[in-house]
């Protein structure tokens, strides 16, 4: 009866010991999955992700590099932003309207017409001469128009669109007029 009292009290205290080695290895498992969410946010705070999708101009720094907060590290292109500027005589940019269709021709690309609307018109004169006190000399002021290129055709062709490309934009003064067949908007297939 003692030995097996003490085969008893052997297994019990083994019993024991194994519930706290699994208390111990539970406790290790909880530290360390804390662990890996602690490392996990950690990380999630080094990803950089760009407010808009677009393509890296230029890449300011390297990976391993310590930038200081705000720097800048790359330079995207927004390619559901791209415009062509052009400049305008006041009696022309004073007919436009905000919205109204225009057609940009590539210099790389001239067999194709691309659509775009007029998104912005300068309040003020870009080119002005030294005195502007008659009606001629105010026909050399120069206005800033934008034709902003159509958001369903940039979508389209993101992967082709090119920026700071040189070209021809148009703008109708009258949109009832239609447009010359050479302005018919023709887009690569």
């Amino acid at each position: 009866m003692d030995q097996r009292r003490n085969k008893f009290e052997a297994a019990d205290a083994a019993l024991v010991a194994t519930n706290r080695q699994r208390d111990q290895a539970e406790a290790a498992i909880r530290a360390a999955e804390a662990d890996v969410e602690r490392l996990q946010s950690i990380l999630v705070d080094l990803v950089l992700v760009s407010p808009r999708s677009g393509r890296v101009q230029y890449r300011l720094a390297r990976a391993g590099e310590v930038v200081s907060a705000g720097q800048r590290v790359l330079t995207i292109l927004d390619l559901k932003d791209v415009y062509m500027t052009i400049y305008l005589s006041a009696d022309v940019a004073g007919q436009l309207t905000l919205g109204d269709e225009a057609r940009i021709i590539l210099d790389p690309l001239p067999q194709y017409v691309f659509p775009a609307i007029i998104s912005f018109v300068a309040t003020d004169a870009q080119f002005t001469p030294k005195s502007v006190e008659t009606a001629e000399e105010r026909q050399k002021l120069m206005f800033r128009v934008k034709l902003q290129g159509d958001p369903a055709v940039l979508d389209k062709y993101h992967r082709a669109v090119k920026t700071g490309v040189r070209g021809l934009g148009f703008v109708r003064t009258d949109p009832k007029v239609a447009w010359p067949a050479e302005l018919v908007v023709k887009l690569p297939e």
